[in-house]
């Protein structure tokens, strides 16, 4: 059974991370949200320090790296770790969840911005094979699915790769790739067949170097302005066959699978962000209503407080709701559950409240809260893109309802 409670040997992890939001991200946040698009050249320290406690073990395996997936017996030893007296299994799925959660009270696009912690990294610890993880490292690997003519709809996908020889060749345009432009490489997701539908969908790893794949713009952005987002063409881009990750044969529903199951790991990832957006907000709103004379009587009930701190209290047990149920999502993963569900369930509530509570925390703080000496109208755009990458709440809605009424997705679109 999940147990609530922070496992005791992750507490050095989150009290490192929250020191990271709170010495290193924080400080500088106002700084590369106005400088849309220059590099935060901070981080390359720290991320050297996180490497560093990863080699030592005291980075208990956090990271984009260390959201594995379930497949292997050699995953499965990795990320589950021992089990605890209750018989729980708490690995790096849950210490990432936890770390990211942290870093993101200090600022989201800085958090996107860590050196080898891009969404890619997740997506290869997903799926790709033992030789691939070690070939590939501890480099920095953006994920590029998003299309101009398919937006949500990954099945939809038209970027073709084509086997010629001992390579594949690419072609297509990839869009809103966070980090493409600084990572080293690109998780190009590209079908062998369009006639065959999402069953031929695989994913690529793709140098950024590589000459076929080519920058065509950066975007400017409400959010996350810390964080590059890349639109790009691939043009006869050509990927020695070694770099497909997982299967490449064309097998009924289970090729698209694997590469859905990038998702599973990620979106738990993206619900600890908007969870610990979320928790800045209110603990920066409870702080300056205090300040006012405004402060949450806990044994009282909601309608007898003022107004103010009435709705704290509500924005409180939403956001008690979004963690628990992003704890579950990674907690499954670790235990060898499935928990595509989950996953879904987690990132749809918790980008939904992240966004509700950010507004909600502008509104209440007034002109301090909408103007730029506070941090919250920039979380308040901010959080907005929780509620979008990683598959829209329209998106994980749909997921949920398939898996709960055991429906395909031809059968509910």
């Amino acid at each position: 059974m999940i147990d609530l409670e922070v496992p005791r040997r992750f507490r050095p992890l989150v009290a490192q991370a929250r020191a990271v939001a709170e010495e290193v991200l924080r400080p500088i946040s106002r700084t590369y949200d106005r400088a849309e698009h220059a590099y935060p050249v901070e981080l390359d320290l720290l991320a050297a320090v996180i490497d560093g406690l990863g080699d030592s073990g005291a980075g208990q395996g956090a990271g984009a790296r260390g959201a594995t997936s379930r497949g292997s017996a050699a995953d499965q030893a990795l990320s589950q770790g021992p089990r605890d007296t209750r018989g729980n299994r708490n690995g790096t799925n849950l210490a990432s969840v936890l770390s990211v959660l942290e870093t993101c009270r200090g600022d989201v696009g800085l958090t996107l911005s860590l050196p080898g912690q891009g969404l890619g990294n997740a997506a290869i610890a997903a799926v790709a094979t033992d030789e691939q993880k070690a070939r590939y490292g501890r480099r920095w690997a953006a994920m590029a699915i998003t299309e101009p003519d398919c937006g949500s709809d990954s099945g939809a996908i038209r970027t073709t790769a084509t086997r010629d020889g001992d390579r594949y060749v690419l072609n297509g345009e990839k869009i809103y790739v966070t980090a493409g432009e600084r990572a080293e490489l690109v998780v190009v997701w590209a079908t062998l067949d369009r006639s065959l539908g999402k069953r031929a969908i695989r994913s690529f790893v793709v140098e950024r170097s590589n000459p076929g794949l080519r920058l065509i713009r950066l975007e400017h952005k409400l959010g996350i302005r810390a964080s590059d987002t890349a639109a790009f063409v691939l043009e006869d881009c050509r990927v020695p066959a070694a770099d497909l990750l997982g299967d490449p044969e064309i097998r009924s529903e289970t090729g698209f699978g694997g590469a859905m199951q990038t998702f599973d790991n990620t979106r738990p990832l993206v619900a600890a962000m908007a969870v610990g957006l979320t928790r800045a907000c209110l603990d920066r709103t409870t702080e300056l209503l205090a300040a006012e004379g405004v402060r949450v009587d806990w044994d009282a009930p909601a309608h007898s407080q003022q107004s103010a701190a009435g709705t704290l209290m509500q924005m409180e047990a939403e956001y008690e709701a979004a963690y628990l149920l992003t704890l579950r999502a990674a907690w499954m993963a670790d235990n060898g559950l499935p928990n595509s569900m989950q996953a879904s369930m987690a990132k749809a509530k918790a980008g939904r409240i992240c966004v509700e509570v950010a507004l909600s925390c502008v509104e209440l703080c007034g002109a301090s809260g909408y103007a730029e000496r506070e941090l919250l109208e920039k979380w308040a755009r901010d959080a907005k893109i929780l509620d979008i990458f990683e598959g829209t709440q329209q998106i994980q809605l749909l997921v949920v309802a398939r898996r709960l009424l055991g429906l395909t997705s031809s059968e509910l679109v």
